[in-house]
């Protein structure tokens, strides 16, 4: 078990040791991901920044999705999970969630672009990965940018995404990968949606 994000941020950072990555950059998917990223940056003196990604959810159950959007427009959606939605309701729902990423964009990041990202190491860290669709279009971003090297570091992840991203990224730093995966939440001990203010509190501790 991990103790919070916190927790889970140290413990990413410690097995990250082993890489030898200069000039990285730590692409953090808020809200979750943000306090992961800040340790990871503030253990190696890494720039930090957050990388706006969003989630597809079905009208009728926003707590899942058949895929996902990031900034830039990259998308990602499962075919066998979007069968019963027809291309208008997807097309809203583009809509939606890429008016979201501007908000977030807007208040998260103060409407600044993302730093450079072509040459450089890019380490894409979230607090999980259960369906992986945030981080496929995260990993697309980084790519259509021109990454020099991904790598992905995440605390938790089931079977099916580790098999998944081992092929599209340099390197992917997985903690633990319980045999009965079925939510982030079920590896830590204290679990809440983080808000946009614990965001922001996050981001101006970094000097």
């Amino acid at each position: 078990m991990l103790k919070n994000r916190k927790d889970a941020g140290e413990k990413l950072a410690l097995a990250l040791q082993k890489y030898k990555i200069d000039n990285a950059l730590v692409l953090a998917i808020p809200r979750g991901g943000t306090e992961l990223g800040y340790e990871i940056a503030k253990a190696f003196g890494y720039d930090l920044s957050l990388i706006i990604c969003r989630k597809l959810p079905y009208p009728y159950n926003p707590e899942s999705g058949f895929g996902a959007i990031a900034e830039d427009g990259s998308i990602f959606i499962d075919q066998r999970a979007a069968y019963n939605l027809d291309d208008q309701e997807i097309e809203q729902i583009i809509a939606d969630q890429s008016e979201e990423i501007q908000r977030r964009i807007k208040t998260l990041r103060n409407g600044k672009p993302l730093p450079s990202i072509k040459g450089r190491t890019v380490i894409l860290v979230d607090d999980g990965i259960a369906m992986g669709s945030t981080m496929h279009v995260a990993v697309a971003l980084c790519k259509k940018q021109e990454a020099k090297k991904i790598i992905i570091a995440v605390p938790v992840a089931g079977a099916s995404a580790i098999a998944k991203f081992s092929p599209l990224v340099d390197e992917l730093v997985v903690l633990e990968s319980p045999y009965n995966f079925h939510a982030v939440a079920q590896v830590y001990e204290d679990w809440y949606d983080v808000s946009d203010e614990e965001v922001l509190e996050i981001l101006s501790r970094i000097k």
